[in-house]
């Protein structure tokens, strides 16, 4: 197992916002779009990547973890890995709360949002046509963002954020192969016609719908592994075999 990524050469960051901010959303992208189950964020390798401290890169690193991407090791930081029960149990937790959570931000739509994913679906139409899984990812993730910030109820768009560890798995489960792929934009466009059109019912169905099918998906692609590998475990399971959640 790598112990950490490649030291980058230094680079200094950008100097319009917060230092501690600019540096957790340098981490955060890195987490979403390139970290992999055996890479370490090491805190001192970081902040001399950036010409900087430790104590903006900790703070930055002890957000992430907040938040649920990472989980602090005594070698670094790592992904969360969830075992089957955890994902069953979050599928279960989810279904509670999101169809209601996405009914109030149909009700709640504004302009701006309404752009927001406009350009998400389309960049995800784009990664669907050129195969490209990560930037399908990335689609996905700011979908999902775009939603969540119409949610009136902050507690509730909160709590539905801390399940990011269990949105960051499926999708790595599932989003890469091409067939599920187009499933996806299928669901995803019915929920933004929903949005879009302020439909709080279409959208609560529409996502009800979503997150049965992204369970479906995930356990499919479990059982693909388990005959093609029955060693590996499924918080260590390769993240190139085949819908996510909006």
């Amino acid at each position: 197992m790598k112990t950490s990524r490649k030291r980058a050469p230094h680079r200094p960051l950008l100097r319009n916002t917060n230092l501690r901010d600019r540096i957790y959303a340098e981490l955060r992208m890195r987490v979403q779009h390139s970290m992999s189950e055996e890479d370490r964020l090491v805190d001192n390798e970081i902040a001399e990547e950036f010409g900087t401290s430790r104590m903006p890169v900790r703070d930055a690193l002890l957000r992430l973890v907040n938040e649920g991407y990472l989980v602090g090791t005594t070698r670094g930081f790592v992904a969360p890995r969830l075992s089957l029960q955890d994902v069953r149990e979050i599928f279960e937790v989810r279904r509670m709360l999101e169809p209601e959570a996405i009914a109030n931000a149909a009700t709640n739509m504004t302009p701006e949002t309404a752009a927001a994913l406009t350009a998400a679906l389309q960049h995800a139409r784009e990664a669907a046509l050129n195969k490209d899984g990560s930037a399908f990812m990335m689609a996905s993730i700011q979908f999902r963002e775009a939603w969540l910030g119409c949610v009136s109820n902050e507690r509730l768009a909160g709590l539905i954020a801390r399940f990011v560890d269990h949105v960051q798995t499926v999708r790595n489960s599932t989003l890469k192969d091409p067939e599920v792929r187009e499933v996806v934009i299928e669901m995803t466009t019915e929920l933004y016609n929903a949005l879009v059109e302020r439909d709080a019912a279409r959208a609560r169905a529409g996502m009800v719908k979503f997150l049965w099918s992204g369970e479906q998906y995930f356990f499919q692609a479990w059982e693909r592994r388990e005959m093609r590998d029955p060693e590996v475990p499924v918080e260590e399971a390769d993240p190139d075999n085949g819908a996510d959640d909006s």
